[in-house]
């Protein structure tokens, strides 16, 4: 499973929120991008990462916008 949140325009925390719900619903080894503009989701969906335990892939930046890569191991 692989999807992408498109999470521009909201505010810290809610990328950490929605990408963690997505997550936590998702089978073992499922992968999600998470779109964000908020400077803080750079910061807060990694730290999500680390408290509950999902891998974080990768980040780019494109502009004003991060793609984070995440999976569920």
């Amino acid at each position: 499973m692989s999807e992408t949140l498109d999470l521009t325009g909201l505010k810290c925390p809610m990328p950490a929120l929605l990408a963690r719900r997505y997550l936590m619903r998702a089978p073992a080894g499922a992968k999600v991008e998470v779109l964000t503009d908020d400077p803080m989701g750079v910061i807060d969906v990694p730290h999500m990462c680390r408290s509950e335990g999902f891998e974080l892939l990768d980040i780019q930046r494109e502009g004003s916008v991060a793609r984070l890569t995440l999976r569920k191991p």
